[in-house]
């Protein structure tokens, strides 16, 4: 059985910088896609970042890139956001998302691409 387990959400200033943990146990990583999703007060869940299973990377357009940094470390069977200059509108709640099947590297922004889902970690950025 896969399991996610997110960490690393808090409170911090705008500006500032946070790194987001997700741990999966049950599978390796390494034939995966992973992503990193948001869920905002009052808004749809939306995409962050993903990497796929060879390692390329993609973010969300505009909202992140150049700010926020997704990595995996095949040792700690982990993947990784390191979210910097954090901004009010970051506030959200940040899922993780594990995808084995071959669509889930080729369409790593869908949400469907993804089989596998942690919790959720509460990330706030005050102004």
């Amino acid at each position: 059985q896969v399991e996610l387990v997110e960490s690393g959400g808090g409170l911090v200033q705008a500006g500032e910088s946070l790194t987001l943990s997700c741990a999966v146990s049950g599978r390796s990583l390494r034939s995966a896609a992973v992503g990193w999703f948001r869920q905002g007060p009052g808004a749809a869940r939306e995409f962050v970042a993903a990497i796929r299973s060879r390692g390329t990377t993609v973010y969300a357009t505009d909202s992140v890139k150049g700010r926020f940094t997704i990595s995996r470390e095949s040792a700690k069977n982990s993947v990784y956001l390191q979210m910097n200059s954090l901004k009010p509108e970051d506030t959200a709640v940040y899922y993780c998302a594990a995808g084995f099947r071959s669509d889930s590297s080729a369409y790593p922004t869908r949400s469907a691409s993804y089989d596998h889902w942690g919790r959720g970690t509460q990330v706030t950025v005050s102004s």
